[in-house]
């Protein structure tokens, strides 16, 4: 325990340091430029960021953001669950999705973006794009986490004649569950990014990407930083909540008293 703490104290600490350490450069930067309109006054932004809490439309286009990240991230699970749930029940399938992963990984998203924009609309888009970035991230991590389940698990569900939906759903999903639900905070935070940059491209009325390029049409640089720090909190509370869940839900798979 006395070491745990110990550690944990010193990767505050480091994250401490490295979080004054960015905001004395922005502070230094704004110095020395001394022009809103180039950088943003770490006042006036912290100003303009609790100003938004009060506005009625940042609260709607922030929950749908928040709802497109949400939905975007739920197909791209289903989709790679379902995919890697069929690589291990039949080897062939999980070879011939390696170039469809592949293809997947290198498109280029702007580009795509704008395909997209053709056949559906800007509050569509978004979700489509997360999606088609998002399902190869999730499908190597759980085909990753899969490839280190312990061999001596599937012999004995071979012994036992276990069938494929049995080992799925009695060895494979409680040995691969605590990284998941690790990876899961990590991977929303990232889709967080996604969805608000094609909404952004998009021109999405509604959402923190619309009010992020109303913000630089209008050369309004503090807004535009208030937004940025709205969406990284975001982020950073997905990330926090589902490692704590990892945490505690899944201590007795670590052995360590919580």
């Amino acid at each position: 325990m006395k070491k745990y703490l110990s550690e944990n104290g010193y990767n505050l600490a480091c994250s401490l340091f490295s979080v004054v350490l960015m905001w004395v450069v922005w502070l230094v930067a704004y110095a020395v430029v001394g022009n809103d309109y180039l950088v943003p006054s770490f006042f006036g932004t912290a100003e303009e960021f609790f100003a938004l809490f009060a506005e009625g439309f940042f609260w709607a286009a922030f929950g749908h953001t928040l709802l497109r990240t949400l939905v975007a991230f739920l197909i791209s699970f289903a989709l790679g669950f379902a995919a890697a749930a069929a690589g291990v029940a039949f080897a062939p399938f999980a070879r011939f999705l390696r170039p469809i992963i592949a293809v997947c990984r290198t498109l280029p998203t702007m580009a795509v973006l704008l395909l997209i924009l053709v056949w559906t609309s800007p509050r569509s888009a978004p979700v489509v794009v997360t999606v088609l970035v998002l399902f190869p991230v999730v499908y190597t991590q759980l085909t990753s986490s899969v490839s280190g389940v312990d061999g001596g698990l599937i012999e004995m569900a071979k012994a036992y004649r276990l069938t494929t939906g049995q080992k799925i759903f009695k060895i494979y999903v409680p040995q691969i569950a605590p990284v998941t639900v690790s990876q899961t905070g990590a991977n929303l935070s990232f889709g967080i990014k996604l969805t608000i940059s094609a909404e952004v491209m998009a021109h999405t009325y509604t959402a923190l990407g619309g009010l992020m390029n109303e913000a630089q049409t209008y050369y309004n640089l503090t807004r535009l930083a208030a937004l940025t720090l709205c969406a990284i909190f975001a982020g950073i509370v997905a990330e926090l909540i589902f490692r704590l869940i990892a945490r505690y839900a899944f201590a007795w798979k670590r052995g360590e008293e919580v």
